[in-house]
C-alpha cells in the first residue's frame, strides 16, 4: 500500500499558453516552464466526470444506461490575493486570454523527498543521496543547483527514476518514465539538490482560466480570491 498523501503542502503551477488538444499525453508537457501560484488556501476538485445516457425500452420495461461523453471539472481554487506574485500575475493574464494553458498540481509537495545529491559524470550518470533518497521507480524528480549541473541535465526540469541501477541511495534518471538513462558529460559545480514526488501524485492538464469572485465574509475573514479553472483535457498523472 502506498503512503497516504496529505492535501496540505500541495502546490499548483501554471505553464505555457497552448492549443486545445484531447487527449493529451505526457510528451505534450515536455519543455514546459512552471511558475508556482502561491497563496493557495483551498483546492477544488480535479478530474473528468462521466456522462451517462439513458434510453427507455418499451419491450423491456427498463431504462438502459450507456456511457456518454466526459466533461472536465470546474476546479475552484482560492488564493490570498497577492498583486506581486508571479504565478498570480500569470494566472490573471490567462484569465484575460481565450486560450488554454498548462497546469500542474503536485499533491502533498510540502512533504516531497528532498536532499543534497552527488552526480557522476558517466554513461549513464548516477545520482546518489548518501542517507537514502526515499524515492520509487517512476518518481518524477527535479534537480536544482547553486552552481552548474553536468551536461545532459537541466535545472528545474522534470526527470524520472528508472529501474536500472536503483538502490536505496542511488538511481538513474530518464527524460520519460521508463526511458533511456541520461548520459552526463562535461563539468559541474556547486551543491545539487534533488526533489521528488510520490508516483501518481503529480497531475498535468490543460484548462481555461476563468474570472473569479471575492468571497469576503465577516471581520475576521481573510480576503480571498477564487479563480476557477475549466479543465479542458484528460488528466495525465505521473
Amino acid at each position: 500500500m502506498a503512503d497516504p498523501v496529505s492535501v496540505s503542502g500541495s502546490k499548483i503551477y501554471i505553464g505555457r499558453k497552448v492549443a486545445f488538444k484531447y487527449p493529451v499525453e505526457l510528451a505534450d508537457f515536455s519543455g514546459a516552464t512552471w511558475t508556482e501560484i502561491t497563496g493557495l488556501t483551498s483546492l477544488g476538485s480535479l478530474g473528468n466526470t462521466q456522462n451517462f445516457v439513458t434510453q427507455s425500452f418499451i419491450n423491456l420495461g427498463f431504462d438502459v444506461q450507456f456511457k456518454g461523453t466526459k466533461a472536465g471539472s470546474a476546479m475552484e481554487n482560492s488564493f490570498v490575493y497577492d498583486p506581486n506574485d508571479a504565478g498570480q500575475i500569470a494566472l490573471r493574464a490567462a484569465i484575460a486570454d481565450c486560450s488554454n494553458y498548462e497546469f500542474k498540481l503536485e499533491a502533498g509537495a510540502g512533504c516531497a523527498p528532498s536532499g543534497v545529491v552527488t552526480i557522476t559524470i558517466a554513461s549513464p550518470g548516477v545520482v546518489t543521496t548518501p542517507g537514502g533518497h526515499g524515492l520509487s521507480i517512476g518518481s518524477p524528480v527535479a534537480i536544482t543547483t547553486t552552481g552548474a549541473l553536468p551536461t545532459g541535465l537541466t535545472a528545474a526540469t522534470t526527470y524520472y527514476v528508472i529501474a536500472a541501477g536503483f538502490t536505496a541511495t542511488t538511481y538513474q534518471l530518464a527524460a520519460t518514465p521508463g526511458g533511456t538513462a541520461i548520459v552526463t558529460t562535461g563539468t559541474q559545480s556547486g551543491v545539487h539538490t534533488a526533489t521528488g514526488q510520490p508516483v501518481g501524485q503529480t497531475a498535468l492538464f490543460r484548462a481555461l482560466a476563468g474570472e473569479g469572485v471575492t468571497p469576503n465574509g465577516d471581520a475576521n475573514t481573510t480576503q480571498l480570491q477564487q479563480y476557477p479553472l475549466a479543465v479542458n483535457s484528460n488528466i495525465v498523472r505521473i
